[in-house]
C-alpha cells in the first residue's frame, strides 16, 4: 500500500475536498483521484462519497480512518528514526514563526536541548500557513507562532508574550510624529494598540515584515521602531539603541501549537510550554 495515497486520503478527509487537498499537497486534483483511486481498488471498498460540493467518509472509510492515520503515523516515526545521528534517542522537529526565531523561538529550543539531551533536534521557520500545514503533515512535532494553530488533532497552550519596545538610535523623548520613525508589521493586535496610541495622519518611510530587517535598517541608517525586547536588550545595554522616554510599550501573544500524535514519543511538550517571562 502506497503512504502518499494514505497521506492523500487523510488529506482528502481533512480539507473535505479535492481541490484543497491537492493544494495542501502541492499536487494536482488529477493526481490526489489517481491516488484514491488506487486506494480503494487495493482495499477493495468505497471509502469516500465524492461530489462537487466535497467529499464524505463512507462507512467503510470511517472505519479505515483510525488506521490510516496509525501507519502514517508509523512511517513519519519510522522515518525520523531511520535519519537519527548515532548516540540519540529520537528526533524532535520544531517549527518556528520567522519574526520569534531571535529570542523566543532560540530560547524555547535551548530549553528543550538542555531537558532532553537524548534527542536530536531540527527547526523550521516558515510564516503561519507553513507552521500550519506542516504540523498537519507531521514534518513538524510543534510550533512557536503568534497566534494558536488551529486544525485536527492540534493543541495550543499560552506561551509567554514579547514585549514591544519603541527604541531610538538617538536619546530622546516620546513626540507625536518622528520622521525617522520605521514602521514593524508586529501583527493584527499590534496594529489595533498603535493606531490607537498613535493616531497621526502620517506615513512611516520604511516599513517592514520582519523585525530582524527593521533591526538591521535601525543600525544601518539610523532612526526607531517597536521592536521584541528579546531582541533588542543586549544592544541597549550597549548603548547602540535608546528606549523612548514616556513612549507606550506593547505586547504579543507567543503560543505554542503541538501535533497530538506527537505526544508519544514527546509527552513533555505541553509542559515547557511557557517561556521564562523575566528575559521578556
Amino acid at each position: 500500500m502506497n503512504i502518499a495515497a494514505l497521506q492523500t486520503f487523510l488529506a482528502v478527509v481533512q480539507m473535505g475536498n479535492l481541490n484543497k487537498a491537492a493544494e495542501q499537497l502541492h499536487v494536482t486534483q488529477s493526481t490526489v483521484t489517481t491516488r484514491l483511486d488506487v486506494l480503494e481498488e487495493a482495499l477493495g471498498q468505497k471509502l469516500l462519497v465524492r461530489s462537487r460540493r466535497g467529499a464524505e467518509l463512507t462507512k467503510a472509510g470511517f472505519v479505515f480512518l483510525r488506521h490510516a492515520e496509525l501507519v502514517t503515523q508509523a512511517w513519519d516515526q519510522a522515518r525520523k528514526a531511520v535519519g537519527l545521528p548515532r548516540g540519540f534517542s529520537g528526533m524532535f522537529s520544531f517549527g518556528c514563526h520567522f519574526d520569534l526565531w531571535d529570542g523566543a523561538g532560540s530560547e524555547w529550543l535551548e530549553r528543550v536541548r538542555t531537558g532532553q539531551s537524548d534527542l536530536a533536534l531540527e527547526a523550521w521557520s516558515g510564516d503561519l500557513g507553513d507552521l500550519r500545514r506542516w504540523l498537519q503533515s507531521g514534518l513538524i512535532d510543534a510550533a512557536l507562532a503568534p497566534e494558536p494553530l488551529n486544525g485536527v488533532d492540534l493543541f495550543s497552550a499560552d506561551a509567554g508574550e514579547d514585549r514591544l519596545v519603541l527604541v531610538s538610535t538617538t536619546p530622546r523623548p516620546a513626540v507625536a510624529w518622528d520622521p525617522a520613525y520605521v514602521y514593524v508589521d508586529l501583527g493584527p493586535e499590534f496594529r489595533r494598540r498603535h493606531s490607537l496610541a498613535w493616531p497621526v495622519e502620517e506615513t512611516a518611510h520604511m516599513t517592514f515584515g520582519a523585525s530582524r530587517w527593521a533591526l538591521d535598517y535601525l543600525l544601518d541608517k539610523g532612526g526607531s521602531a517597536y521592536l521584541p525586547w528579546r531582541l533588542i536588550s543586549h544592544l541597549v545595554d550597549q548603548r547602540r539603541l535608546h528606549p523612548v522616554e514616556d513612549a507606550p510599550e506593547f505586547t504579543r501573544a507567543l503560543h505554542l501549537t503541538w501535533r497530538k500524535a506527537s505526544l508519544t514519543a514527546h509527552p513533555w511538550i505541553p509542559t515547557m510550554a511557557l517561556l521564562d517571562a523575566g528575559s521578556a
